[in-house]
């Protein structure tokens, strides 16, 4: 399931994508336009010189009909459009007149309310394709599908279907070729009247006037007349002021308004539709709306939400610089120099590849301190390995297996210090990293410190961009947080906590999967600041394979929404804790939990955009937001001081990775929706990271050096 459903939702908004693309004519659309006039040999010449109706329904006798006389039948093409349909409507009803809509079917979906405004008005409404192509180019097969597809959309919108055709880039009767007349003919037989026109408007045209427009519309005789003009396709504000001067002056003359059948005095073009055929037709109209109406929504979401992360970026990147400003001015100390011993606190379980190389690490430590490894129920030897080491200041602690949270509590009964530093089982510690670590406690407001992970094993592809995250998403992402003063979680990793602030917190907390997360939050609510020291470095195994680290990233994910949801009252309460409900909570919830969700639509409209919207844009748009990524990125390594070659595979990670993200995220969602329960799960380690610095002699000689 936690691919299935994940994919099953991709492939619903890939599907609604596509749906709206087809409708909006940006798939399958056809861009050829009109074909050049050919010879009329096999054109009747009846139909040459005859009426604009074209009646080929019986193949043997084809006609060309007229209107009665002094019937005007008005026709409208390229319909419906939200601006002009209903002011051409309104018109017409001022003047009592009715006419025929020839309306297009990719138009009538989108806006089924004025199709249907035709039909109850009295107009007649005739298919004008589903969307515009020149039929001569189509086999009968696509012609069908046309015609098919635009009485769907009609029979959706109206509940009729209707008899009336007219060929997209038709003209006259006398216009008819050896392209065009085989349509016509096959139209026919499906039992179509073609309607073409005696007098064109060409309203179409820019640089005819009003006046222009209503001269050729304008019957020389008192024949009757089939007049064609446009409501959709451009500005037809020309047009709406022509009929405000055709149709009274026209009428003045005698002549009659009329659909097209009532001018051939014929049976009406419309046949209601009912049945199957009526709620596919309905179905279909409904698929297009709701597709029409989340794609719009998440296009605007992806707006808004892209306008805030290019904030954010910008933000970080302001706040980032001012904090590294900050903390490497010549002479700056968070206060008086702190050099009193310190409790490590190491929680272990089944960790006999890495504990001997964590251990090890701290005994470089430059600061003085006392190790304390909490043995949560391993049975590899875990604590075996520690005590056969006989290192000073260092003691084991055994307990049956209780969770990191209930080890980490047991750490803090036994701590003599009352500043307690927690690292976990797999990282290792720079000489200098608990001194940097705990200098930020010189400032008696701070209560606790998030140190610098970093990634160890990143010679994989997998462990490079889990470096690329941790130096970009993780430690740019905690000076902004500094900056704000709302640092949502301290890394098990690395961090620093002052012991009586923990007691008056209650300790660590089995709550949550996300401890780290829960205690920072609960140090946040009881006043306390909570600080980033750069230098103070931790080296981090990070899961090797795609099934370890989604493991980690659903626990991590799932866990924070339970801290979100457990500190939830913060947004009401005063004081530090309200200030970190309506500012903290907000921002970790849109940035770490809602978002990310996100993320796959940035790649769907993507691919979309580069198979059939405009390209060009599309790859600027894309390579735009990705430099500006690739900024941030690189600025980050600076601050960090890390080689930037990791960031060749920078494209190729927000590509893929945070489709892995976006997955992980999805099924905690759900799990936490669904009331589901998440265990503790032990990632497998390999030993490989060891303190930078370490002599060679006391390497094995399958462990590699972290790479900085």
């Amino acid at each position: 399931m936690r691919y299935l459903l994940p994919s099953l939702v991709l492939v619903a908004l890939m599907a609604m994508l596509m749906l709206r693309g087809y409708v909006h004519n940006e798939i399958l659309a056809d861009h050829k336009g009109a074909r050049e006039p050919v010879d009329q040999s096999t054109v009747p010449q009846e139909i040459l010189k005859g009426g604009p109706v074209i009646d080929a329904r019986d193949p043997e006798k084809p006609k060309a009909q007229h209107v009665r006389d002094k019937h005007v039948v008005i026709t409208f093409d390229d319909g419906p459009d939200p601006e002009w349909t209903p002011k051409v409507l309104d018109k017409l009803k001022e003047y009592g007149a009715h006419g025929v809509f020839f309306v297009v079917g990719s138009n009538a979906t989108r806006y089924p309310e004025l199709v249907k405004r035709i039909v109850d008005e009295g107009h007649e409404l005739g298919l004008h394709t589903w969307n515009h192509p020149d039929l001569s180019f189509k086999t009968k097969d696509g012609i069908d599908r046309q015609f098919s597809q635009n009485q769907l959309a009609i029979a959706g919108a109206a509940g009729v279907h209707t008899s009336l055709f007219r060929p997209p880039y038709s003209s006259f009767s006398y216009a008819f070729d050896d392209a065009s007349w085989p349509v016509a003919k096959h139209v026919g037989e499906l039992g179509y009247l073609t309607v073409v026109n005696d007098t064109d408007s060409e309203d179409w045209k820019e640089g005819h006037s009003v006046q222009e427009i209503i001269k050729r519309a304008t019957p020389k005789t008192t024949k009757g007349t089939v007049v064609l003009m446009h409501d959709s396709g451009g500005d037809r504000s020309r047009t709406l002021k022509a009929l405000d001067q055709f149709l009274p002056d026209m009428q003045k003359r005698g002549f009659k308004f009329t659909t097209l059948t009532e001018g051939l005095g014929a049976p009406s073009a419309h046949t209601p539709v009912t049945g199957p055929e009526l709620w596919k037709s309905k179905t279909f109209l409904a698929a297009i709306t709701v597709s029409d109406a989340i794609t719009d929504a998440l296009t605007w979401g992806l707006a808004i939400v892209g306008s805030l992360v290019i904030a954010r970026f910008g933000l970080m990147l302001i706040l980032s610089f001012a904090h590294a400003r900050k903390v490497r001015r010549r002479g700056f100390r968070w206060g008086p120099e702190v050099t009193r011993p310190v409790t490590v606190l190491v929680p272990a379980y089944n960790e006999r590849e890495c504990i001997a190389n964590t251990v090890r690490s701290l005994m470089s430590s430059d600061h003085p301190i006392e190790v304390i490894v909490i043995d949560d129920g391993s049975n590899d030897g875990t604590a075996d390995i520690v005590e056969q080491m006989r290192l000073p200041n260092v003691r084991v602690v055994r307990q049956q297996n209780s969770g990191k949270p209930a080890a980490l509590n047991n750490g803090i009964r036994h701590a003599r210090y009352d500043i307690i530093v927690m690292m976990d089982g797999d990282t290792v510690f720079e000489p200098s990293t608990v001194r940097e670590l705990v200098q930020p406690f010189g400032d008696p407001r701070v209560g606790a410190v998030a140190g610098n992970a970093k990634v160890g094993n990143r010679d994989s592809l997998i462990g490079a961009w889990q470096h690329i995250e941790y130096v970009m998403g993780f430690n740019l992402d905690r000076r902004l947080y500094d900056m704000l003063g709302i640092m949502p979680t301290i890394p098990g990793a690395i961090g620093a906590f002052r012991a009586d602030a923990l007691h008056r917190v209650g300790g660590m907390s089995e709550d949550t999967l996300a401890e780290d997360t829960d205690i920072t939050m609960a140090f946040h609510r009881d006043g306390w600041k909570v600080v980033y020291a750069e230098d103070a470095r931790a080296w981090t195994e990070a899961p090797e394979s795609v099934q370890q680290l989604w493991s980690q990233r659903y626990r991590w994910s799932y866990g924070t929404m339970q801290a979100i949801w457990k500190h939830r009252r913060a947004f009401i309460e005063r004081g530090p804790s309200g200030r970190f409900g309506r500012i903290g909570l907000p921002i970790v919830s849109l940035f770490m939990i809602v978002f990310p969700l996100l993320a796959p639509l940035i790649d769907i409209f993507l691919i979309y955009g580069l198979v059939f919207g405009p390209t060009g844009k599309t790859v600027i748009a894309w390579i735009g937001v990705l430099m500006l990524q690739v900024v941030c990125a690189a600025y980050a390594f600076r601050l960090d001081k890390e080689k930037m070659t990791h960031l060749i595979s920078f494209p190729l990670q927000q590509i893929l990775y945070r489709q892995i993200m976006y997955v992980v995220l999805l099924q905690s969602w759900i799990t936490a929706l669904t009331g589901g329960r998440l265990r503790w799960q032990k990632l497998r380690r390999t030993g490989v990271v060891e303190a930078p610095g370490a002599l060679p002699g006391q390497r094995r000689e399958e462990e590699r050096w972290p790479v900085g």
